[in-house]
């Protein structure tokens, strides 16, 4: 390696505000040298960060913010407590670590996939400008300070031999290799030969000056008609019209609609309808033309000697570059731009730096993971108004999302929706098929709710409903959960809290659960409300019944005893008042089974009424009406003990109490308890002689 830059005095400056990044010439194959580095060529976003005191700033090539657009790595920058400026590449690998560009194209938020931003460059740190000296130096200083956060990752360098790697690039399907001089220096918006490129295929990034659409398409457009600049002239290079998805075609002209023009931005206008080998009777083509301001980067497999591309297939847009920066790429001759060694010292030199030692298991393992992070992230972006989503190959979209739902929390109808949406996974056993009754609050907990239960008409088709006949006379239809996707759109609709039905849509008689509710007074405190549970607990483990346990959300507890779907709606009611039966002679001070509210003298309701026909509670992991945003959320029966709080659980920390203790209720969902047994049990145990005519099994 040289050595001239190894004592280079290290400037103090100010963090400057912009700096251009350093580009990588591209050459046309790999070499094996002494003294480089050999990192992979990461598919993304090149974007600068800029950490100064807490504050961040994350720039694209063109100095276009990414802050927003990225808002997760955004988030995790802003924990970083360095002041810095690094150089990497904003990705969305798929799961086995690859990057995948088309994933990054169209990412809106969290659930689109994990961004991870490649840092491989420190040009700034603690006041002290780090571009005159080497990059292995460089490095060197960046692995010391590297955060530990999942999402901002070191691209790392292999000391080696660039045709091995370049290899393993091609059999993971990598766009190519960045090959760097160990001891180069970093020449902000310089081209140089100090770093170089290598395309494992060819890809050009193009200038797009108009669109077609052929005669009777129902397409958005037919394809894009996209050129060069050269010379301040824009050279036609070729149609694409392979390589977008309808919905990405329809984002697409979002964009190019405000760029229409009447004048062709080509030098000479293309002739659209040029018969060719395999298309001798093309479809009828009209052009629409549009202001060169837009490019993208496409795939081809080789460029005509009139410079257009044969079979170029779309990749991305690239609003990360300006169409100033497009330049046509043509690979330099590695031989001529590098000293390559003689076939005999490249033998001996491939044998002391040990090219052999690279594998594609090595550079799998050790360069390309997949987010680490499995847990579910937000579908919807921190910033739109306005978002459609595609849940369960249904598009759902979600309006007014700025809209405050709990005023005191500022909580918004965004963070709502997010939330249903993180702990959905968990929450649809509880919801699955069975009919709603829907408590719409469309302004939030202050303003005005009301109860739905007929949907007729009112949601859209693919949505599953259970037909019901009105009091009033003629069919209605409850609203069926189904999937994510129904579950979301209850939440767009303003449903803060879910309310289904105690059985599924196929046994609508048969509840899979009894419920006793501990329903609390004004006058009631909470710790009476825990030792009514601790004493249904304490009655139910001396007839072997099973039972869990979770908060309301609002004032009370909720007690639930799995029945398996075996019994109808009168057993589990007349079972849970035997039960409650017994709770109220253990406790008569402050307890009451009265129906009637005037006739309870204020105290705990011990309330067996739920377990009628379409009653509904709160699901667990449901929100709650209340200020703090509460969350009714299954308990440990450990946990049921004083000191306890309803509003101990909230939106803000219910996903992570899920992740670490997972679905703590699942066993509600099961087997059941066998009914003429414990009733049997009960009465034993109790010394109860009379049974309700329905539990005379």
């Amino acid at each position: 390696m040289s050595t001239h830059n190894k004592n280079v005095a290290i400037k103090k400056v100010k963090m400057p505000r912009l700096i251009k990044p350093m580009l990588a010439t591209l050459v046309d194959k790999p070499f094996d040298k002494k003294g480089w580095l050999y990192e992979i060529k990461w598919d993304g976003y090149r974007a600068l960060a800029y950490l100064d005191d807490g504050n961040v700033e994350i720039k694209s090539r063109n100095n276009k913010s990414f802050n927003e657009k990225f808002y997760p790595l955004y988030n995790a920058l802003k924990k970083w407590n360095v002041n810095a400026i690094v150089d990497g590449e904003i990705i969305v690998a798929n799961k086995e670590g690859i990057p995948d560009f088309s994933a990054l194209q169209s990412w809106r938020s969290e659930a689109d996939g994990e961004l991870l931003f490649y840092i491989f460059d420190l040009l700034w740190l603690n006041g002290k400008d780090l571009t005159q000296i080497s990059i292995s130096k460089r490095k060197e200083s960046l692995i010391k300070i590297m955060p530990g956060i999942n999402n901002i990752r070191i691209s790392e360098s292999f000391e080696a031999g660039a045709s091995d790697f370049f290899e393993v690039a091609k059999k993971l399907h990598l766009e190519g290799i960045i090959v760097k001089k160990a001891d180069s220096k970093y020449y902000p918006g310089e081209r140089t030969k100090d770093w170089l490129k290598i395309k494992t295929g060819n890809s050009q990034e193009v200038v797009i000056g108009g669109l077609t659409h052929n005669e009777g398409s129902k397409k958005a457009f037919s394809s894009l008609l996209v050129g060069l600049p050269e010379n301040g002239m824009l050279h036609y290079t070729g149609k694409i019209g392979t390589g977008f998805s309808n919905e990405l075609q329809k984002e697409m002209m979002q964009q190019f609609e405000p760029l229409i023009r009447k004048k062709c931005p080509f030098l000479k206008v293309p002739d659209i309808n040029k018969p060719s080998r395999f298309r001798p009777n093309p479809p009828k083509a009209t052009a629409t033309w549009l202001e060169p301001k837009l490019i993208c980067e496409v795939f081809y497999r080789e460029m005509t000697s009139d410079g257009v591309m044969r079979h170029p297939s779309f990749k991305g847009m690239r609003d990360d570059k300006s169409a100033g920066e497009v330049v046509k790429e043509k690979a330099r001759s590695t031989e001529n731009l590098i000293k390559v060694p003689s076939s005999e010292s490249k033998r001996k030199n491939q044998q002391k730096i040990n090219t052999a030692a690279i594998k594609k298991s090595e550079v799998a393992s050790k360069l390309l993971h997949g987010a680490e992070d499995t847990t579910r992230k937000t579908l919807l972006n921190p910033k739109e108004k306005s978002q459609t989503r595609n849940v369960n190959g249904k598009n759902i979209t979600f309006n007014n999302l700025d809209k405050i739902y709990f005023p005191k929390k500022k909580v918004t109808k965004r963070d709502v929706i997010n939330y249903y949406y993180l702990v959905a996974p968990f929450m649809m056993p509880y919801m699955k098929d069975r009919p709603q009754t829907l408590i719409r609050y469309p302004n939030g907990i202050n303003g005005k709710s009301f109860y739905q239960k007929d949907v007729t008409g009112k949601v859209p088709d693919w949505v599953k409903k259970f037909p019901y006949n009105s009091e009033r006379g003629g069919k209605r239809n409850f609203m069926v959960c189904t999937n994510e996707a129904s579950l979301l759109l209850i939440a767009s609709m303003g449903g803060l809290e879910m309310h289904p039905w105690s059985s599924r849509a196929q046994k609508p008689d048969n509840p899979d659960w009894c419920i006793i509710d501990l329903d609390p007074s004004s006058s009631t405190t909470f710790n009476q409300v825990i030792t009514a549970a601790q004493t249904t607990k304490k009655i139910l483990d001396a007839i072997n019944v099973p039972a869990y346990c979770k908060t309301s959300g609002a004032t009370g507890l909720h007690i639930y005893i799995p029945l398996g779907a075996k019994y109808s709606y009168e057993q589990s009611k007349e079972f849970a008042r035997m039960v409650v039966t017994i709770v109220q002679k253990e406790i008569p001070s402050f307890t009451s089974i009265e129906r009637i509210i005037e006739n309870r003298n204020n105290k705990l309701y011990l309330d067996f009424l739920q377990n009628r026909p379409q009653a509904t509670l709160a699901a667990p992991y449901s929100l709650r009406p209340k200020p703090d945003a509460t969350v009714s959320m299954p308990l440990h029966w450990d946990e049921v003990v004083k000191g306890l709080k309803v509003n101990d659980f909230t939106i803000f920390n219910a996903v992570e109490r899920l992740h670490k203790q997972g679905d703590i209720f699942s066993n509600v969902i099961g087997k059941g308890i066998h009914l003429q047994k414990v009733v049997r049990q009960i009465q034993k145990t109790f010394d109860i002689k009379e049974v309700h005519k329905s539990l005379r099994m």
